[in-house]
């Protein structure tokens, strides 16, 4: 089956034939990068004992700060290789994050945040575990199964018929079987590619340590008004703020 990839950030549009293989290996462009996604979902809440809350930690809810949200995202997913938040601007961060029907939450002992539980109900009868982590400081220690406890009650507690999560390979391993412990079941699986987030500058470029880079970093000529006004803008802004974020298309040949 041959595909024809389109992607852009913003200036560059690339077209890029690619034969895909569903009986063996599929070659990539140079700048991209895949990964092997698993859907779960609980068509009813799991019949679990509750976890008991670890002493001196809590779940806060953040309404609209971006740059904790943003500084805790980084310290649990850079490992990973995360990009699906890195690559929005902060405005369209604010506009998830801040919708009344989005609940985030950062688990936190009074000085350090210590996880990430984001639930989203703008689906009528549905929630989605948008996203889940801990910092490595705080893997292997039993927090999370008080935060996916606290996630099952959460999202229950509202009238949904249906409650969601996917994961993927750029992600811990332990992920996976963690998600069907806690009464997910797996219904679908998918490839997703897109371009390297470090390429594009939305990512440093030594995070991710698991997926090499394949390709040069993307260097964009700008007028010398144009680079002033970039350097300007560095102290207010953070550079995924600054940067649009990439788009993949694909289309049957």
């Amino acid at each position: 089956m041959k595909h024809v990839l389109e992607y852009t950030d913003g200036q560059i549009m690339a077209k890029v034939a690619v034969h895909l293989n569903l009986d063996g290996y599929t070659d990539l462009p140079l700048g991209k990068v895949a990964s092997i996604v698993t859907y779960l979902e609980m068509r009813e809440r799991p019949r679990l004992a509750r976890a008991a809350k670890p002493e001196g930690l809590s779940l806060e809810r953040l309404k609209g700060d971006v740059e904790r949200y943003r500084a805790l995202f980084n310290r649990i997913g850079e490992p990973w290789l995360w990009f699906g938040r890195a690559v929005i601007s902060d405005a369209a961060l604010l506009a998830i994050i801040g919708h009344p029907k989005v609940e985030a939450y950062v688990l936190t002992d009074g000085a350090r945040d210590l996880g990430l539980l984001e639930l989203d109900f703008r689906k009528k009868g549905e929630a989605e575990l948008a996203y889940f982590g801990l910092v490595p400081e705080a893997v292997g220690k039993g927090v999370g199964r008080f935060m996916m406890s606290e996630a099952i009650r959460r999202a229950y507690a509202k009238d949904i018929k249906r409650f969601f999560v996917h994961t993927c390979t750029l992600d811990s391993p332990s992920a996976l079987p963690f998600y069907i412990r806690s009464g997910f079941k797996p219904y679908k699986r998918a490839v997703e590619v897109a371009d390297d987030p470090r390429l594009c500058g939305f990512l440093p470029l030594d995070v991710g340590p698991l997926v090499p880079i394949l390709g040069k970093p993307q260097v964009k000529k700008a007028s010398t008004k144009k680079v002033a006004a970039k350097k300007a803008a560095t102290k207010k802004a953070r550079p995924a703020a600054r940067l649009s974020k990439p788009r993949l298309k694909t289309k049957s040949a």
